[in-house]
């Protein structure tokens, strides 16, 4: 499969989280809506009080240096590893075709389409392949690890074996662990101080404040040092830095939000398994599962106010994201036991 697309702004691509569009259409849609349509931890992390200055100045070399601390302690990023703060890891997506331009780019697939769009729109011929061998060929790699929607992982060190390959040749590999919080064993922020790799790490996700605009890029200094610089100065809020430097330094709390989604989604596995669905992937944060009318229950949940992802690309498949309190669980089981195929 092969995306192309002329150089300027990347075709829109679609996401979950679009409640205003499911309102439309479905106005009589019980209230409030519940979106299952995103993998963001429904269970967010509580929001601390924030002084003043946070909102009324500009955020200084401190505050950055604050966030990188705690974000290396976090992560598990060694010593010779750059930390680069940016507005949300979809910032870097669209930052990296033009920060380091390639003209062949392989994308391991189905994955989060905006990695395609966005290498395409640069003007690169974009392959959305299968195998680790065929990313090693291109000038530029994407592995998605978790991979959203099917939660496939790459093992680190296959991660790393094609690395390797590709920084041979002068190649960069780009492993997008947005969804990687809750499983860090499987990370490979322990070496990208290697010019090959490039790491993506969201925050919304894992911590439930997708608003806030929070990610980092994982590289070496030398890719870190191109990347502040088409960033300029400021790429990131105060509050947004002053919640993240509190939120990631709480390994307690990460702890605890990784065990309850794990337990929440073998729930939802049950769930969905009962209703009739096959689930074919996910992570602990959101599940993918199958049926042959996955459109009618896309339909049928969201006449419900229950909003889900569906792909045009996979007609059979649903993506579900957690619930979040007793009643959404409620909401659920009810719309999942009142289904009529027709």
């Amino acid at each position: 499969m092969t995306a192309h697309s002329a150089i300027g702004a990347p075709p829109s691509v679609a996401h979950g989280g679009r409640l205003d569009a499911a309102r439309r259409l479905y106005p009589e849609a019980p209230q409030p809506w519940i979106d299952l349509s995103t993998g963001v931890n429904p269970r967010a992390y509580p929001l601390p009080r924030l002084a003043d200055e946070v909102f009324t100045r500009l955020p200084d070399d401190d505050a950055f240096s604050a966030l990188d601390s705690v974000a290396r302690k976090a992560y598990g990023a060694p010593v010779g590893v750059d930390i680069v703060a940016g507005a949300g890891a979809q910032a870097f997506i669209q930052m990296l075709p033009r920060v380091f331009p390639a003209k062949r780019v392989a994308i391991l697939g189905f994955t989060y389409a905006e990695h395609a769009a966005c290498w395409a729109a640069s003007g690169a011929q974009v392959d959305v392949v299968e195998t680790l061998d065929a990313l090693a060929d291109a000038d530029v790699g994407v592995i998605v690890n978790p991979n959203n929607p099917d939660g496939r992982v790459v093992e680190p060190a296959q991660i790393l074996s094609t690395a390797a390959q590709m920084a041979q040749r002068d190649r960069l590999l780009i492993v997008d662990e947005s969804f990687m919080d809750f499983t860090p064993e499987r990370s490979v922020v322990g070496f990208v101080h290697d010019q090959s790799l490039i790491v993506l790490r969201s925050f919304g996700k894992a911590y439930g404040h997708p608003g806030l605009r929070l990610g980092c890029a994982l590289c070496s200094r030398g890719r870190a040092a191109k990347l502040r610089a088409a960033l300029g100065p400021w790429a990131v809020s105060g509050p947004a830095l002053a919640i993240g430097a509190r939120a990631l330094a709480d390994d307690a709390w990460r702890t605890s939000a990784a065990h309850a989604s794990a337990q929440d989604a073998a729930r939802l596995d049950a769930l969905l398994t009962h209703a009739g669905f096959q689930i074919a992937g996910g992570t602990t944060l959101f599940r993918l599962a199958a049926h042959p009318q996955a459109d009618r229950w896309h339909s049928h949940l969201a006449s419900r106010g229950l909003l889900t992802r569906a792909f045009a690309e996979k007609p059979d498949w649903l993506r579900f994201g957690l619930p979040g309190n007793a009643a959404a669980w409620a909401r659920l089981a009810e719309a999942l036991e009142n289904f009529d195929g027709g």
